[in-house]
């Protein structure tokens, strides 16, 4: 059997992965990317970001169509939804951006190979897949495995009633009673989603809040717009087990009356997803949680072993990963690459949207560092007023001392777009001041970036 060789060998064409190859490729490497699935994309791509969010906004202006277009003076009738048609669009979506990725690896000229990815030894990886075995060598090799769902002891997952996000996104009819376990963004999302379309949801969470790791304050009035909306919430619920009894899925969890519902949502989290890759052939070490360690300019302990994305440190993100990919694959050919993970944003796509980026203002109290904080409401924005989406705020936190930006949480329409501007200047080291100073389009949500800078110093002027 001939063996082929490539400069850099990408395992994985998720977010990571795909770009990881395509910033090869155009640096002029050899490429090569090994993906099981026969589409491209990853997680991400093909049963995660892409297709909730679609879902989402299909969701939304269902909703948006049944009960708030009459105030903007618009008279729908009866207003139904389709789901078959939904989740048709839904997959559309999908489709045609895995396409779209498939045509970007032809225009760089990146091999791809699929089937199953293992390497054997230093520089060495073997592609097991329906057609038989092809031996590659490479002098760098990047693994881009991404994540995959965390289990929960006692939770008997079927992959109908009682699943993971993945059937989540395809349930072919809306369930009557959707028990979702985990209050964190996809259990969040999905859930929004279902309750939009007329499923009674209970959202179970260990901890006594909602979105762990963002910030509480902005995690609490969350809570409370979503129950407004219908989501029920039970916080420090410790389940014990989910299973099937005849028709009926049962949640139990300590303490609690169980709950009955027909559908169960398990989404407490992903894990590294590093099983079968042979990383014990080379001697790549894992820590206590099973990601691959890795240097700063991503080197695992192997020479010419990398590791990006999920399955090292850090944020479960897709756009992190990307920027690790083009970070890596940079290092490789030209000597350096970095990733600020500073001003790396997170967004939770429900209604309203929440976004964060830097630290939290928990975590500046833990860390003891002095700050200052100003806060917006988009009650107080024209804009905001005048697409009727008044809910939520804009907080930012700065140096007490030094004024620099440490962090810009946003609850309220478009948080997800408006975080930009945060994490550019964030990026670039700026002051609550500059962005305070810098004109703001009118009437523009973004104004509420500006006004909360500006209220960090007592100078806000619309409240």
């Amino acid at each position: 059997m001939a063996v082929i060789h490539h400069d850099v060998i990408i395992i994985g064409a998720g977010p990571g992965g795909y770009v990881a190859a395509i910033r090869g490729a155009q640096l002029g490497l050899n490429t090569a990317c090994v993906e099981k699935d026969p589409a491209l994309g990853g997680t991400c791509l093909r049963i995660g970001c892409i297709p909730s969010k679609a879902l989402l906004e299909s969701s939304e202006l269902y909703l948006e169509a049944k009960e708030k277009l009459s105030e903007h003076g618009i008279k729908c009738g009866s207003v139904e939804f389709d789901l078959a048609a939904m989740l048709k669009r839904k997959d559309k979506v999908v489709a045609t951006l895995t396409k779209g990725v498939e045509g970007l690896f032809k225009k760089n000229k990146i091999t791809r190979y699929v089937g199953h990815g293992q390497i054997t030894a230093p520089g060495q990886v073997v592609v097991e897949s329906k057609d038989g075995t092809t031996e590659l060598t490479a002098k760098h090799i990047i693994i881009a495995t991404g994540s995959k769902v965390a289990n929960l002891s006692g939770v008997a997952l079927n992959g109908d009633a009682i699943a993971t996000s993945t059937e989540a996104l395809s349930y072919p009819n809306v369930p009557s009673h959707l028990v979702v376990i985990g209050a964190g963004a996809i259990g969040l999302e999905l859930g929004s989603v279902w309750r939009r379309l007329g499923a009674q949801v209970t959202v179970l969470e260990y901890l006594p809040r909602i979105l762990p790791g963002m910030d509480a304050e902005l995690a609490a009035e969350a809570q409370k717009l979503f129950e407004k909306q219908g989501l029920q919430f039970r916080l420090r619920a410790r389940v014990t087990a989910a299973k099937l009894d005849g028709k009926e899925c049962v949640v139990q969890s300590e303490g609690a009356e169980p709950i009955r519902g027909d559908r169960v949502l398990l989404a407490v989290g992903r894990v590294p997803n590093t099983e079968g890759l042979g990383l014990e052939n080379v001697g790549a070490k894992l820590d206590q949680r099973g990601r691959i360690d890795v240097d700063e300019h991503f080197r695992t302990s192997v020479p010419g072993l990398y590791a990006i994305g999920d399955v090292i440190p850090g944020p479960m993100l897709a756009h992190k990963a990307e920027e690790e990919g083009i970070a890596c694959v940079e290092h490789i050919v030209k000597g350096w690459g970095h990733v600020d993970y500073n001003s790396i944003p997170a967004i939770v796509y429900t209604e309203p949207e929440i976004a964060s980026v830097g630290k939290t203002e928990e975590q500046l109290k833990e860390e003891k560092i002095n700050y200052r904080k100003g806060v917006f409401p988009f009650l107080a924005n024209g804009r905001a007023r005048a697409l009727n989406k008044t809910e939520g705020r804009v907080k930012i936190l700065a140096d007490a001392k030094t004024d620099r930006l440490l962090g810009v949480h946003i609850i309220g329409p478009r948080a997800g777009d408006l975080i930009a501007e945060a994490a550019v200047a964030m990026a670039y080291g700026a002051s609550r001041e500059d962005i305070a100073r810098a004109s703001h389009a009118h009437p523009t949500l973004a104004e509420c970036i500006k006004e909360a800078a500006l209220a960090v110093d007592a100078r806000v002027i619309h409240i």
